[in-house]
């Protein structure tokens, strides 16, 4: 009998542990956030059964302005949106596990002109939202019926970049924790730097940690930490690029940058969303302007440096977001201009992408947010 090399018994392994997965995942609800004004009203949600990948709509949660982003509780008892105006806001909802349904909590200022982002801390005592308007960041307490207090904390920007139509000033563009949940981050794309923050005690009181910038005019727009926390990657905006960081203990040091766009792509560039895959092992980035595609990216898990793996057509027009589903099976699309949202099929081997054939039909997708069902 010839002997198994050590490769092709991981390959097998894993693929032996997606089906496992599969046969006992549970439902989920998919919260889909959207711009309203053109036949949205605010955040839909469907029901997602990863078993067999169907998707079948419930209707609209929740009446809301502009819910650009959408963020959940660790437990999936709350959900939080922005409200994408000029006036910001965030908006909290109790979420029924049973229904999907939303129940309104409260409002609060973003202390910001569009705010475009929000987190939730690992312990689900703190929402973090950036401003992209007026490049600036809040930190929102979260109360014990998780409803949201005022700021603890704000934090302006300054400073522009090397693109007059796109850098004039600060514009605050992504929010995150790290696994530890003592530090914040943030990438601004105005002034292309990456701010980390310490997160104090108590009400959390944020203090500047550092901050670390990217190539002049790239425009730095979300960020992503790997599964392990050792790495973090942002997605970079105007030069349609991704830069990898090695983190430690709140500082990031650069170990690279690689295109996300294909090598003889000579349209626009606007690079949106970033995810890494819960295997650690693949990274995922969305192009707009007319490429409409999401880029595949293998990591090497002792250096987090980036290999590009391929693009696949997004299904639709301005992929302006995507998420990976918690069993990390499928990707969903939100395709903002061309009004859906296209589930893929990950493949745990390669982590190449296959349309399911499904597709929600929703005005305006721009964000996707999902939740655990009772």
């Amino acid at each position: 009998m010839v002997p198994m090399r050590p490769f092709r018994f991981l390959t097998l392994l894993l693929a032996a542990t997606a089906c496992v997965g599969a046969a006992s995942s549970p439902a989920y609800f998919a919260y889909i956030g959207t711009y309203t004004g053109h036949g949205s009203q605010g955040i839909y949600v469907y029901r997602f059964e990863p078993i067999t990948g169907e998707v079948t709509s419930i209707g609209l949660a929740a009446q809301t302005e502009n819910p650009s982003f959408l963020a959940a509780s660790p437990h999936g008892t709350n959900l939080y949106a922005v409200n994408e105006n000029t006036v910001g806001s965030v908006s909290a909802f109790r979420i029924n596990r049973r229904t999907g349904g939303l129940t309104p909590l409260n409002r609060v200022s973003s202390r910001g002109a569009s705010p475009c982002a929000l987190a939730v801390n690992h312990a689900g005592t703190f929402v973090l939202v950036a401003n992209y308007g007026s490049g600036s960041v809040a930190l929102l307490p979260i109360e014990a019926d998780g409803s949201l207090a005022q700021r603890s904390f704000f934090a302006q920007h300054t400073g522009s970049g090397t693109d007059r139509s796109r850098q004039q000033g600060p514009h605050a563009h992504s929010a995150s924790f790290s696994p530890d949940d003592r530090f914040a981050l943030s990438a601004d794309l105005g002034v292309d730097l990456i701010y980390v923050y310490r997160l104090g005690a108590a009400r959390g009181p944020l203090s500047m940690a550092g901050s670390i910038g990217v190539l002049p005019g790239s425009g730095p727009r979300h960020l992503a930490f790997d599964p392990d926390g050792k790495f973090v990657y942002a997605i970079n905006e105007l030069s349609a690029t991704v830069t990898a960081f090695a983190w430690n203990d709140g500082v990031l040091r650069d170990i690279g940058t690689v295109p996300a766009l294909p090598q003889d792509y000579q349209g626009p560039k606007s690079g949106a969303e970033i995810e890494v895959h819960p295997n650690g092992r693949f990274l995922y980035a969305s192009n707009r302007g007319e490429a409409n595609d999401i880029a595949i990216f293998n990591i090497d898990a002792l250096t987090g440096r980036l290999t590009p793996a391929g693009h696949t057509a997004s299904g639709g027009r301005t992929p302006r977001s995507f998420r990976i589903d918690p069993t990390g099976q499928y990707l969903f699309v939100a395709n903002q201009d061309s009004n859906n949202v296209v589930v893929f099929r990950i493949d745990p081997l390669n982590g190449r992408l296959t349309p399911t054939g499904r597709t929600i039909e929703v005005t305006a997708p721009v964000a996707v947010q999902f939740v655990a069902a009772e």
